[in-house]
């Protein structure tokens, strides 16, 4: 979302509020529009609580497996942006809560923003950068990779001017040697 966008949903979202206020409280009566806030509240919170504990379990099945959870911190991420919408009064902010609630709409939402976002793990000091697909600018193709076991390179210090010293073996097949 573009950060000029936000200045005006800083003011449309309380505007759009306050007209469901009037419109509501106009049809039911302001102590059943009250009823209603607090009401959407409460089951917000249990919403929460309950959604939010099954997002933990899963988070932790993912990294006992060795898998990152990068789509259960996403919806982890939406739940608790959907509870911060539910405890806010105001109807439109609560149908929007009560859509994050939903994990067919969560999908949804996460199957968007993962064509658009490249996700960097670390694991045990090394990078683990895997790709979701779509819109991927200025990606740069790495060339052939090769695979190396720990037994097959060595590793040296830099010398006195910082450069790294020649290896001891000299081998003229090693694809590291340039032609």
């Amino acid at each position: 979302m573009p950060f000029s966008l936000i200045p005006f949903l800083l003011l449309a979202i309380p505007a759009a509020e306050i007209a469901v206020f009037i419109l509501i409280g106009g049809q039911i009566g302001v102590l059943w529009t009250f009823a209603a806030i607090l009401a959407t509240a409460i089951l917000g919170s249990i919403l929460l609580r309950i959604q939010g504990f099954q997002i933990v379990n899963r988070l932790r099945e993912e990294t006992n497996a060795g898998r990152v959870p990068g789509k259960e911190l996403g919806h982890g991420a939406m739940i608790l942006v959907a509870g911060v919408l539910l405890l806010t009064p105001g109807f439109v902010t609560d149908t929007l809560g009560f859509l994050l609630f939903f994990p067919p709409f969560r999908n949804l939402i996460w199957n968007w923003a993962a064509t658009r976002i490249r996700f960097t793990a670390t694991v045990d000091g090394f990078a683990d950068r895997f790709e979701t697909g779509g819109h991927h600018r200025g990606r740069q193709d790495r060339g052939t990779v090769y695979d190396l076991d720990p037994e097959d390179y060595e590793s040296h210090e830099p010398g006195e001017n910082g450069v790294l010293e020649e290896p001891g073996r000299k081998d003229r097949n090693s694809p590291w040697r340039k032609p």
